[in-house]
């Protein structure tokens, strides 16, 4: 099986966008920081351990008031440090925990060792509030890696209290550009006097949708996030969704973006349909972006919520430089398989079903939900004592359906591999990798990879209050 197609991104219907997204009380952007070439992010040195504490910070996450917002932050800011290291290189950390959660740092996108998925309570005991925990990886590929608390029944919390941040494993060879700029995307639930609102999560039917903010911040400043290119310029772009529930789509104005890797694994480059990408939590894209090249041009990356909201702006100034003729490859993983013998497969299903109904004046509808277990997987929750969906050898092809029998579009991230998506007409797959896909309101979709990696491995839902409150399933590679 070998037909592929370029992306086609799931459209957000009008139901959607009023039972899950929304405008959310979005102010209209305003600077924040400018970034230019001279400022990018050097690699850090991959020998060298170093520490990385979890504590109470403050943060001006609004323009106006002036006021500070007690967040939890890594190093003392949100997004925490960009961690860079080159492929085959070993990243040794001490996370110090000055929360007052218990913590496990998930790493989305690493295809490692199930022992150190960062999974609290499930791959690794969680470190408690006051304890130092010791995370060693060596990624076995490059990429653009997500990371996030993940703790069985905890991640909410943390997450939506600043903790995150980004993992950029270089390739030996990567592409020439002029700048290389992490993107991160954070969702905040704020009061009027710019506190944190209460995380309740039991017994809150707003849980049923996860928790949506009321304010978007890039890189933990106000959006749009600016920065000054010369035109003809090259950017890089490493875009990640490290809300907590929020979903969108991205639309690219004013540049050329071809998309060069999609959840950490590159892909045969491709210009996105209609110049738009779906976007949800844990989702990460390289894209890079070529500009124009007169001098004052302006080109976004807008979020589209509402009416459109910038997260990022480019404008360009300065000597034009000549533009590059051709848009970089990058090298695709020659340790993902080329095809799956479909005919061979297991195939096992994953039918999640609750939430809250939609009424015909398109509002929630909680009535006869059981809020303390508002989702069901396979009619039950995630469970320790739970049977695994599957337990298969190393090797054994796998086509899972996705059943989303729910009101609400469920993004699912497979956990330690990367996976084809089915077309629907089971013809052919997607010309891509995932780990995190989008399962549309009341449809079913079917994922294909090879189990080529050994332990016990999550298959959840990267909305943090979703998970909490049960919606995973485990499998085994034996």
């Amino acid at each position: 099986m070998t037909k592929s197609r370029p992306v086609r991104p799931a459209l957000l219907s009008r139901r959607h966008l009023l039972a899950g997204l929304g405008s959310a009380g979005l102010l209209a952007p305003s600077a924040g920081f400018a970034q230019t070439a001279a400022e990018a992010p050097k690699a850090a040195d991959a020998a060298q351990p170093r520490t990385l504490t979890a504590a109470t910070a403050k943060a001006r996450l609004r323009p106006t008031p002036p006021v500070e917002t007690e967040i939890w932050a890594f190093d003392g800011a949100t997004p925490g440090p960009t961690l860079r290291i080159k492929q085959g290189e070993t990243l040794n950390l001490k996370l110090e925990n000055r929360t007052t959660a218990p913590l496990g740092l998930h790493w989305y996108g690493l295809r490692g060792e199930a022992a150190r998925d960062g999974v609290g309570g499930f791959s690794q005991p969680p470190i408690l509030p006051g304890e130092t925990g010791e995370i060693r990886l060596t990624p076995p590929d490059s990429g653009t890696l997500l990371y996030r608390p993940l703790v069985l029944g905890g991640s909410s919390e943390p997450c939506g209290r600043g903790l995150s941040g980004l993992l950029v494993v270089e390739e030996t060879e990567p592409p020439a550009v002029d700048l290389d700029l992490p993107v991160l995307v954070t969702d905040w639930l704020l009061g009027d006097d710019q506190s944190l609102q209460p995380f309740v999560l039991q017994g809150n039917p707003a849980a049923s949708a996860g928790r949506l903010g009321s304010w978007l911040t890039v890189n933990g400043r106000s959006p749009p996030l600016p920065v000054t290119a010369r035109p003809g310029a090259r950017i890089r772009l490493r875009l990640a969704n490290a809300c907590n529930a929020r979903i969108m789509r991205l639309r690219f104005d004013g540049g050329k973006p071809t998309v060069i890797a999609v959840d950490s694994q590159p892909t045969e480059s491709f210009e996105p349909v209609r110049s738009q990408l779906p976007f949800a939590p844990g989702t990460r894209y390289d894209v890079i972006l070529d500009l124009p090249v007169e001098v004052g041009a302006s080109v976004n990356v807008t979020a589209l919520i509402g009416p459109g909201l910038p997260l990022v702006r480019i404008v360009t100034a300065g000597e034009p430089k000549v533009p590059p003729a051709a848009v970089p490859a990058l090298k695709l993983n020659p340790t993902l398989p080329a095809a799956v013998r479909m005919q061979d497969a297991t195939r096992p299903e994953i039918v999640i079903e609750g939430g809250a109904k939609l009424g015909d004046d398109q509002k929630l509808d909680f009535s006869g939900l059981d809020l303390a277990r508002p989702w069901l997987v396979n009619g039950g929750v995630g469970s320790l004592d739970s049977k695994s969906l599957f337990s298969v050898k190393r090797g054994t092809p796998m086509v899972i359906a996705i059943d989303n029998r729910t009101a609400f579009i469920q993004p699912i991230h497979v956990h330690g591999h990367s996976f084809r998506l089915l077309h629907p007409l089971d013809d052919g797959w997607e010309n891509y990798f995932l780990d995190t896909v989008q399962i549309p309101e009341r449809k079913k979709l079917h994922i294909a990879f090879i189990a080529d990696n050994p332990g016990r491995w999550l298959i959840s839902s990267t909305v943090l209050e979703r998970f909490d409150l049960g919606v995973w399933t485990w499998f085994e590679v034996t």
